[in-house]
């Protein structure tokens, strides 16, 4: 038993060593033109570090704006986040954005997709200001049906009313 516990562990090292070798598809992907390489603006293709991936939208520069209480008015910050999403938007013209707007659980269904709507096109409105094509953005609001979190404490609804950018990969033609 202790034998085929040893072979399981060795051979399981192996398997997930060979998963991580850079060079295990021949010709040096790691190179320049392979996935590490200058084509990757710095970091690997699609990762958090390539200036150009999703990933790297929603974590360095951030897929959303919060909003004070009853309001669809862009905070500071959240301006500051909309700079980021506009210059990056710009650089990357094939994707297409849905602004989604979202509220806290205070107040009615109908009041709260309303709310939503607003702050969806204030962040689309914003955008739309610093150079982004308006043909490339679509709002939708949500309301309250999508929470982040749900507790009846502030700090949950303030993680709650939000407006989302979500991105899709739409070769674009002129």
């Amino acid at each position: 038993m202790k034998m085929i516990t040893r072979a399981t562990v060795i051979l399981l090292a192996l398997a997930t060593a060979a998963c991580t070798n850079p060079d295990r598809f021949g010709g040096g992907a790691g190179g320049a033109g392979g996935a590490g390489g200058a084509g990757a603006a710095g970091g690997l293709a699609g990762s958090a570090s390539d200036p150009a991936s999703p990933v790297y939208f929603n974590q360095t520069i951030g897929d959303r704006v919060l909003f004070t209480v009853d309001t669809s008015t862009i905070t500071p910050t959240g301006a500051q986040i909309l700079d980021g999403q506009a210059q990056w938007l710009l650089t990357n013209a094939d994707y297409r954005a849905v602004i989604e707007g979202h509220a806290d659980e205070q107040g009615t269904r109908e009041y709260n997709l309303a709310l939503g709507s607003r702050r969806a096109n204030a962040v689309r409105e914003y955008l739309v200001s610093r150079g982004v094509p308006a043909g490339r953005l679509e709002v939708v609001s949500y309301g309250k049906e999508r929470p982040i979190e749900v507790c009846s404490e502030e700090s949950c609804y303030a993680k709650n009313r939000r407006a989302v950018t979500v991105l899709s990969f739409s070769a674009m033609t002129s």
